[in-house]
């Protein structure tokens, strides 16, 4: 814990954001929109910490022909700000593609372009932002026995350094997930890295794959690696008897929507189990039904020809690899018949999904100060802030981690536009600056 001393004066930081994966781009444009129109006492001073030597969002995902399942207009602006230069359009404008875009007549950009439009917005706020830098801690700046701000600790080459904050948003993103007991290696990977570790595979003749799960990251995969090696087999593992497709219609769609999340914090703890019982399937373990026929169609045309090198083996699981030299053996089990099939490939890839990352994990003595529900879990407001005790006047904001109470967008981009800007609003209505600290030197928006 941090105390007071003599002439400390660090300069203090209206708000530190922790990551700057596309939620906290969004509240770095947030903030600069806010300050271009307000005067200097209104100004809001921020800076944000990466651990990535530059940006960059589920690159090994970046499969060159895999589009979006959310609407361009979902982009980091243009719900909150339909007007923004920051918005996808502007992106297409300064592109010269608007007009072929238009023509396109799709509402889903291909994955590598939205990639590029979210680089092309984080460059025009990078000096809000300190790439190669990793918060490893979080303590509580104590003056006269209260907490009156928090001091966040960061790692870079140069080495560890301070920096000082009324208020935190945490954007830590999520931690790729492979089932309990498998351990990724040279040749076990989770899907996230396949476009990085790919490239391993240059100069040899992969035989078999193995991919494993049932959702569109496992699908695109097998696609995937089934049309850049076509000499290899490539089997999928599922306990499903096969894709479910996802349900993007339009009532469906409404759990995305920024009026859902207002339901779904108000409603009863068994109604929003309920609610994510019904929808799951707008998202979790589901597969776009074109992806599905096209993975069917081509499994049938190989029956037909007698060459084939698409395999399902289905209503099933993995449930053991085994690395051995320049191979992984992978233990497939019936989920009928109990029988085992041993599969040796030159990579297994789990596309078993990702788990959130504990927002609290890197607060220490702070996560102590943080109030919990009956189950354990954070309890978060409406405006995305944790609740603390009252010796905590700190706002520490959360961008993901949300799930039990804003629902299935807690980490998605569906709602990133609004709730940042519902974030924002937050701190504006709490007096984000402190009177006491009107005289104190307060670094610009760009201060690294």
């Amino acid at each position: 814990m941090s105390q007071v001393q003599p002439g400390d004066f660090r300069p203090v930081h209206d708000l530190i954001g922790i990551g700057f994966g596309p939620s906290n781009v969004a509240m770095a444009i947030a903030l600069n929109e806010h300050n271009a129109r307000t005067g200097p006492h209104e100004t809001v001073t921020a800076h944000f910490f990466e651990q990535q030597p530059r940006f960059g969002w589920h690159r090994g995902m970046l499969i060159d022909d895999a589009t979006m399942q959310v609407s361009f207009l979902k982009d980091l602006v243009t719900l909150r700000n339909p007007t923004s230069e920051y918005s996808f359009l502007s992106y297409l404008k300064s592109k010269d593609r608007l007009v072929d875009f238009i023509n396109h007549k799709n509402l889903f950009p291909l994955r590598v372009e939205f990639h590029d439009y979210l680089e092309w917005a984080a460059a025009q706020v990078d000096d809000m932002v300190s790439y190669g830098h990793e918060v490893v801690g979080v303590t509580p700046f104590v003056r006269d026995g209260a907490v009156e701000y928090l001091d966040v600790t960061v790692r870079s080459a140069e080495g560890l350094a301070v920096h000082r904050a009324r208020n935190l948003v945490i954007g830590t993103g999520l931690r790729p997930l492979v089932p309990e007991g498998i351990e990724r290696g040279e040749r076990v990977w989770h899907n996230s890295e396949l476009l990085t570790r790919i490239g391993e595979l240059e100069g040899t003749s992969p035989s078999r794959f193995v991919v494993v799960g049932a959702g569109q990251s496992a699908a695109e995969n097998v696609a995937y690696l089934h049309r850049r090696f076509p000499d290899a087999e490539v089997c999928a593992v599922f306990s499903r008897y096969g894709y479910s497709p996802a349900d993007d219609s339009s009532f469906a769609n409404r759990i995305f929507d920024p009026g859902a999340v207002d339901e779904f914090y108000e409603a009863p703890e068994d109604v929003k189990r309920r609610l994510m019982d019904y929808h799951g399937n707008t998202n979790y373990s589901v597969v776009d039904i074109d992806l599905i026929d096209d993975l069917y169609r081509q499994m049938y045309q190989e029956k037909v020809l007698g060459t084939e090198r698409l395999r399902f083996l289905n209503v099933s699981r993995l449930v053991a690899v085994e690395e051995t030299q320049g191979k992984a053996r992978a233990t497939v089990k019936s989920l009928v018949t109990g029988e085992e099939t041993f599969l040796d490939a030159d990579v297994v890839v789990f596309a078993t999904g990702y788990s959130p990352v504990d927002p609290v994990a890197l607060l220490g003595d702070v996560a102590d100060r943080c109030l919990r529900d009956e189950r354990g879990r954070v309890r978060v407001e409406r405006d995305y802030r944790i609740a603390t005790d009252p010796a905590l006047p700190c706002g520490i904001y959360l961008q993901g981690g949300t799930e039990h109470t804003h629902g299935i967008t807690s980490a998605l981009l569906s709602n990133i536009a609004i709730r940042v800007g519902e974030i924002l609003d937050s701190l504006l209505d709490r007096g984000v600056k402190a009177a006491s600290d009107e005289a104190r030197p307060v670094p610009g928006a760009g201060a690294r």
